[in-house]
Parts: structure tokens; sequence; C-alpha cells
């Protein structure tokens, strides 16, 4: 499980939601849920699963952290220039 955690909004289907929720197990968040679904698997593994445009919303939502950790690197790094 990941040790930072980051508020996101995703839009689910009722029927993609009851799925994941029949799958959750006691004491597990949704968060919890979705990643033991989906561990060590890509988000192209999941095209039965997720529509195209809730792929794209993931991929979006992914790629802002990894955009703010790369310039936050980039902004330690010239410290030390």
């Amino acid at each position: 499980m990941s040790s930072t955690r980051m508020l996101r909004h995703v839009q689910l289907d009722d029927d993609l939601y009851e799925r994941i929720k029949a799958s959750k197990q006691e004491g597990e968040s949704f968060s919890d849920t979705i990643e033991h679904l989906i561990d060590n698997r890509s988000l192209r593994d999941l095209q039965d699963v997720f529509d195209t445009e809730q792929v794209d919303e993931m991929r979006d939502v992914i790629k802002i952290p990894e955009e703010e950790d790369a310039s936050e690197v980039r902004e330690l790094g010239k410290r030390f220039d």
C-alpha cells in the first residue's frame, strides 16, 4: 500500500462501483480494494473494466503527482548547483 495518500474524485458507473464494493474486504478502504484488484497490472489490463474516458482520467490523476515530484527534484537539485 502506498504511504502517501492524495484525495481524488473519480466517477464510476453504478455497476462498476458495486463490483468494487463486492470485492472490498472488512476494514479495507476503496483505495486498498482497488490496489489489490489491480496489483501488478497495467491500466491496459483493465480495458474491459473501465471505459477509455475513465482510463484517461486515471492517467491524468497519476501524471499530476509524477510531474510535481519531478519539479520538486529539479528545485532541490538547483540548491546544490
